[in-house]
């Protein structure tokens, strides 16, 4: 059973229908007990980190999530927002995040190396991926994911950044360490490299 978490920071929906496009069945849900009987654990979100750990600690998901990610080794998917909670603090904000993942979020600067940037990145763009198994398995040449985000994950360990994409500088666009995962870009957005992508993560084990 997948449970796609419902925190109220959006577009549960959509990952949802992009999951039943591909033939597999998920839950929405804010349930812990539901949560506990997950096999994979899809994490999303749209907005502010602070207002997003909040939401967490709210609902009583926090520990939930720790059990599952940290303790039985569930695979986690973190998205978007979903990705920058997986960190242990943000620029956005104040509060500390779940701390999966030894990193910070970061905000874009405007200008880099005399360029001017628009902040929020947003569209299409490419990622690049150190290895072609896992998470990368068969998948598409010249790989395009749709972002939306004005911050941007920094990882303390090099080993734990899986794809980068450029942006002024080189970001991570995708992270993970273990069984927990976490992608910058949209996948429910991005058509068939997105299809693939969480086709491969629902069949990790």
């Amino acid at each position: 059973m997948i449970a796609i978490i419902d925190y109220n920071m959006g577009n549960v929906a959509s990952i949802e229908n992009i999951l039943r496009k591909i033939g597999i069945e998920a839950i929405i849900t804010s349930d812990p007990s539901v949560i506990r009987q997950a096999d994979k654990i899809i994490l999303p979100g749209v907005g502010s980190f602070d207002y997003g750990m909040k939401n967490l600690n709210d609902l009583g998901l926090i520990e939930v999530l720790k059990e599952k990610a940290i303790e039985s080794n569930t695979p986690l998917l973190g998205i978007c927002l979903g990705m920058q909670l997986l960190t242990e603090g943000s620029e956005e904000g104040t509060l500390q995040g779940l701390g999966f993942i030894k990193a910070h979020t970061k905000k874009f600067e405007s200008e880099y190396n005399g360029e001017k940037l628009r902040v929020p990145h947003m569209g299409w763009n490419y990622i690049y991926p150190k290895s072609n198994a896992g998470i990368f398995k068969n998948s598409l040449d010249n790989m395009r994911f749709y972002f939306v985000h004005s911050y941007y994950v920094e990882c303390e360990n090099e080993k734990d950044v899986l794809a980068t994409t450029e942006y002024g500088n080189k970001f991570a666009s995708i992270i993970g360490k273990d069984n927990i995962l976490g992608v910058q870009f949209h996948p429910e957005k991005s058509h068939k490299y997105g299809m693939n992508l969480l086709k491969n993560f629902v069949e990790m084990v």
